[in-house]
């Protein structure tokens, strides 16, 4: 009896447990809903990245001297040739005069030196003149030399004579050789003279290089911007000395327009750069704290050519054209990095997604608004969203709000979403 009172009192209770869920099930249970919806989704890859300046010229002077002038402000804009710096020209100046005067004084020691020429060639010319003239005379002398002697043999004349004629005779040729000697003489002349010459127009040479030098060197007292960019903190002011190429510059530019970001990304990523880089230029932005929505859009321009064996990861660089200069150098950034898109994907809001043992799963509030438990396969998230390969339909309504106090087959109750333009009205 006690057995039979027991049991009965058992199916009493699991008949009470039965009819409570199928109460529960009656009863609507109020969720937020959102359509799966249709669309193109990009694929992209998210990292941090860190702000460096396109490019940054330390800048020094290259002579030494007073600091005569600063022309710009610390941590202003200069544009490529801008005056940033004068330094006291004066010596300079003076060493430019010094080279040109040098330069004066060899031209004049080239015009001497050529009229020496000229003055030698004509000694040459007068040589040889003497020469032809002498050499006339000799062989008339020779020629009398010959008949008298001839007269001698035939006792028409004395010894003495023809000894007289001979000896005029030797005395031409004598003054022959002697002429062609002076020829030699004036040839020697002149090429002393062409080598004083040459001589004089290398220290000409040698003047017009020091003046060249000079000119460099002075122009070196006037220091312009070498690029476009922003000027970092000035290290000497007006008045002080400066160094020739001294350790620590005088200001350092940073070029922010463009402007780099670099950052990195895992190496098991490397391909997927490759397989959609070779498509063209990948975008990518930049999202600067604070200020996230409104990203500044670039262009992938650099992947390195090796990896970190250390970190694992590879290092990637954008380059922005920063006209606006919201991105400043050392600045840490979140980049999105662009690489394809995937049209007509479905999507829902990322919170209606569930696990469960059997894997991820979400509520779908079927039209006679009772809650289907349906099995998914998930692809890629952007923002908030998240593609579903498998399991949905785009149009089909799942649950975003309330999944905890739902059961497969319970009857829903949709409610506005928080903040919405519905719930604002009442």
């Amino acid at each position: 009896m006690l057995s039979l009172a027991y049991l009965c009192s058992a199916c009493n209770a699991s008949e009470a447990e039965s009819s409570g869920k199928e109460a529960g099930k009656k009863r609507a249970v109020p969720v937020v809903v959102a359509t799966a919806t249709e669309k193109t989704i990009p694929i992209q890859l998210s990292a941090t990245g860190t702000v460096e300046a396109y490019s940054t010229v330390s800048v020094k002077s290259q002579v030494g001297g007073q600091l005569t002038g600063v022309y710009f402000q610390q941590g202003q804009n200069v544009k490529k040739g801008d005056l940033l710096f004068k330094i006291d020209s004066r010596p300079l100046q003076a060493a430019l005069m010094q080279a040109n005067a040098a330069k004066a004084k060899d031209l004049a020691l080239v015009k001497q030196a050529q009229a020496n020429v000229l003055k030698s060639i004509a000694q040459v010319n007068q040589a040889k003149a003497n020469v032809v003239k002498d050499k006339a005379q000799a062989t008339n002398a020779d020629v009398q030399a010959q008949r008298y002697a001839s007269l001698l043999n035939k006792g028409a004349i004395s010894k003495e004579q023809a000894q007289q004629y001979q000896t005029s005779a030797d005395a031409q040729q004598a003054t022959v050789k002697a002429d062609q000697g002076g020829v030699a003489n004036a040839q020697a002349a002149v090429a002393a003279a062409q080598a004083d010459v040459q001589n004089a127009e290398a220290a000409v040479a040698s003047d017009e290089a020091a003046i060249d030098n000079a000119k460099v060197q002075l122009s070196y007292s006037s220091i312009y911007s070498p690029i476009a960019g922003r000027t970092g903190s000035l290290k000497l002011n007006q008045g002080n000395l400066v160094q020739a190429n001294a350790t620590d510059p005088l200001i350092t530019i940073s070029q922010i327009r463009p402007i780099y970001v670099n950052f990195f990304i895992p190496q098991r990523l490397l391909p997927d750069i490759k397989k959609y880089s070779a498509n063209g230029k990948l975008e990518v932005d930049a999202l600067p704290p604070k200020d996230a929505g409104h990203p500044v859009r670039g262009e992938l321009t650099f992947v390195d050519s090796g990896v970190n064996t250390q970190t694992g990861t590879i290092q990637l660089k954008g380059t922005f054209a920063n006209a606006d200069e919201r991105l400043f150098p050392g600045q840490f950034v979140n980049v999105v990095l662009k690489l394809s898109e995937e049209p007509n994907a479905i999507t829902i809001p990322s919170q209606a997604i569930q696990s469960g043992q059997q894997g991820q799963f979400v509520y779908v509030v079927k039209p006679d608004k009772t809650a289907e438990m349906r099995p998914i396969t998930v692809g890629d998230s952007v923002k908030n969203e998240t593609v579903i390969k498998q399991g949905l339909k785009s149009g089909e309504q799942v649950v975003t709000d309330g999944q905890f106090n739902l059961v497969a087959g319970a009857t829903v109750q949709v409610k506005p979403e928080v903040g919405s333009k519905r719930q604002e009205a009442r």
